[in-house]
């Protein structure tokens, strides 16, 4: 894939290196190092996701904004110091524009993080779990900016699908709507984030990574606009069933309403407060989920770097 130029963007020395020898790469975002963890887990969690990456045949690519400059792949010391920045802004299609300009420092959400994975011509991309409608859209329209992304930019996304903070059902009709292909991988079952699976039927299911790669080359063939979402499950061992969960993610958001939180600050909030009520059991599975999903991404790449364009 030819990458297109990008303005103020720097290479870390393996990502330049892999792209150099045509070996593949996968794109990760840093709000959650930002934003969704707290330090050192958030350091240690980065540094395990990456490894993963390694271990599975691929490059890791940790995408941020670092003083105006965009990066494509962390040199660890600069993962180290973007993990202790509580000041660094959480990062969409809306803000990159003008934190690149005002040499700011951000971390990359999903959509911010397909941007710059597709113009740096990475085409795989873990994460966590997206962004989608919020419980309640139909009155405050709280819609992430993830879903447009989705169909718009050509990178498949890896995550444990949406958050599950999140209406599910919702975000499933929205990414139908734009068009999004839904991929459970190797289960009829929509994955729930935190839980392995749901009550959702799956739009998609595909058995192996040659099959995703396979569908993401297709879909460029076609000249279809935009992504595909891989939904991979938490490993079962990791996994909160759902009727535990729902009754803590019910009391996190009553307890963000009753404190007027809104818009970006909602998500870190009920993140946090679900770690709280969880007595931390909610991040060990985040943690699994995201090494998850890093691996599985990883095979994607690399079977993706096997076929012809």
């Amino acid at each position: 894939m030819t990458a297109i130029p990008l303005l103020h963007a720097r290479r870390s020395t393996e990502v330049a290196a892999a792209q150099a020898a045509e070996r593949p790469i996968v794109a990760l975002e840093s709000t959650i190092i930002t934003h969704g963890m707290p330090y050192p887990q958030n350091l240690e969690t980065a540094r395990l996701v990456e490894d993963t990456v390694r271990k599975a045949g691929a490059t890791p690519a940790t995408i941020a904004v670092l003083e105006g400059t965009l990066h494509i792949g962390l040199e660890a010391d600069q993962l180290s110091a973007l993990a202790q920045r509580p000041d660094a802004a959480k990062l969409s299609r809306a803000d990159m524009a003008i934190c690149l300009a005002t040499g700011g420092t951000g971390a990359t959400t999903v959509a911010a993080t397909m941007i710059a994975a597709h113009a740096a011509g990475i085409e795989v991309f873990a994460t966590g779990g997206i962004g989608g409608v919020h419980r309640g859209a139909e009155l405050s329209f709280d819609v992430s900016a993830d879903l447009q992304e989705l169909a718009q930019t050509p990178v498949t996304v890896v995550a444990a699908g949406a958050k599950a903070i999140l209406d599910i059902p919702k975000t499933l009709e929205v990414l139908e709507t734009l068009g999004v292909p839904v991929i459970a991988y190797g289960q009829d079952s929509l994955p729930a984030f935190w839980s392995a699976t749901s009550q959702h039927p799956a739009p998609q299911r595909l058995d192996h990574p040659d099959q995703i790669a396979a569908a993401h080359r297709v879909r460029a063939t076609l000249e279809l606009p935009g992504g595909q979402l891989v939904a991979n499950p938490v490993p079962q061992a990791h996994s909160i069933a759902q009727e535990v969960i729902e009754p803590i993610i019910a009391q996190a958001l009553q307890e963000a309403s009753a404190q007027n939180i809104t818009a970006k600050a909602v998500t870190p909030f009920l993140l946090k407060r679900i770690f709280e009520l969880t007595e931390g059991r909610s991040l060990a599975t985040n943690i699994a989920l995201v090494c998850n999903n890093a691996q599985l991404a990883a095979q994607i790449a690399c079977a993706l770097g096997s076929m012809k364009m």
